[in-house]
């Protein structure tokens, strides 16, 4: 029996980040295109392992449901695999937009990066259209644009493997993983009039040495207390966050790209149902007052084995 190899779903956040979310036509070139994007992002991370081996550069390459049908991929396809649907709070929307293949490129060196979006859109380009392109960074010590550190609650270790991929519940995709992408742009003006000590009661840690609050002092509406989500016998729920924050100063647009790898998507959409409706309901998310949610797009990521038989 071949060993799973999945895509690179768990690594650590890097540098230098592009996401790229394309929508397919209806070109007869299709399927051909297709097997050749699977042996390309293949033969990408091969490529920089190769040359650079110590860059941590790797091409991770999601598809969506609608694409899943048009390419006449495996049926049953992935068992969560669904057009995401908005989820509707009183004051708060987490939007859903259209996205058929969504790619994350990820390095020290942004060369790397720039040099495999190359290449993906040249080959893509005459079979699809580019609809949303962000180039990602680390801020610092990986804080987001509002000031706190981004990722805190991310498993480490085994757990990342079992929080970000697939196991025995769906073996058919086994090592597959479940990809949620949300563009958020972020209202600066108004986060920046607030007090640190009231940004610090938005997110629910401090923002100069990250440390969360404790249950007694954390407000019941602030980010940590939404978004940290158990499951019904109280056991901890995670997923493998790689958010980014993105800016263009001189247009005033600031934000965060946010993108959770997991294996099962009913705990990143619980946790985006407390985030926007909230727990109890009414009691929404407050970073939401100055977080707008712009996209909200549900893909799978297949194994490396899944794409090495894609590519014919």
């Amino acid at each position: 029996m071949n060993t799973i190899e999945s895509q690179n779903v768990t690594d650590y956040p890097n540098s230098n980040t592009i996401f790229m979310v394309w929508k397919l036509n209806d070109s007869p070139q299709l399927k051909g295109v297709f097997q050749e994007l699977c042996a390309l992002v293949l033969n990408l991370n091969n490529s920089v392992f190769n040359r650079f081996p110590d860059s941590r550069a790797s091409c991770v390459m999601g598809i969506g449901a609608e694409a899943w049908k048009k390419l006449e991929l495996p049926t049953p396809p992935p068992k969560e695999l669904v057009n995401f649907e908005e989820i509707k709070g009183i004051k708060h929307t987490a939007v859903s937009t259209p996205g058929d293949l969504h790619f994350h490129l990820r390095a020290d060196n942004r060369s790397l990066i720039f040099d495999m979006a190359v290449e993906i859109s040249q080959l893509l380009s005459s079979v699809a259209e580019s609809i949303l392109e962000v180039h990602g960074f680390k801020y610092w010590d990986a804080r987001s644009i509002l000031g706190f550190v981004d990722g805190t609650e991310n498993p480490h270790g085994d757990d990342r493997d079992y929080f970000g991929k697939i196991g025995d519940e769906d073996p058919q995709y086994k090592g597959g993983s479940y990809l949620f992408v949300q563009k958020y742009l972020h209202k600066m003006d108004a986060w920046k009039s607030l007090s640190t000590e009231d940004q610090e009661k938005v997110i629910g840690r401090s923002k100069e040495n990250d440390i969360e609050m404790s249950d007694a002092v954390k407000p019941s509406n602030s980010h940590i207390a939404l978004a940290n989500i158990e499951g019904e016998n109280g056991e901890e729920l995670k997923i493998v966050r790689d958010n980014m924050p993105f800016g263009n100063p001189s247009t005033n647009e600031f934000g965060t790209y946010f993108i959770a790898y997991s294996s099962t998507f009913a705990t990143t959409k619980k946790m985006l149902t407390h985030m926007f409706i909230g727990d109890p309901p009414g009691n929404y998310d407050r970073i939401l007052d100055f977080s707008t949610a712009v996209t909200g797009t549900l893909f799978f990521v297949p194994t490396r084995n899944m794409l090495d038989e894609f590519s014919g």
